[in-house]
């Protein structure tokens, strides 16, 4: 599992992508270039990175699903995924 400290910085990032998306919108919009970088860098969308919703995973994450490749072999074992069962043939 991810530190606490990365996962609640990335909560952070998301809150502030979230807060300043539409004031961003509206400068680049109006070619602002100069009051666009005076906001914050992790205002950003692009700083974002996707991470496991259970366990703060960055990487082998699954956007259909929104949680890692550990996580999802797991819970698709256990049949806690409803539709997805293993491959035989």
């Amino acid at each position: 599992m991810a530190r606490k400290s990365v996962i609640a910085r990335e909560r952070k990032r998301e809150r502030l992508v979230k807060k300043y998306a539409e004031l961003r919108k509206q400068l680049k919009e109006e070619g602002r270039w100069e009051e666009l970088d005076k906001l914050p860098r992790n205002s950003n969308p692009i700083r974002l990175h996707n991470r496991c919703q259970l366990t703060g995973r960055p990487k082998g994450y699954m956007r259909q699903f929104g949680i890692c490749r550990v996580k999802f072999r797991e819970m698709a074992l256990n049949g806690k995924i409803p539709g997805v069962t293993k491959a035989s043939w």
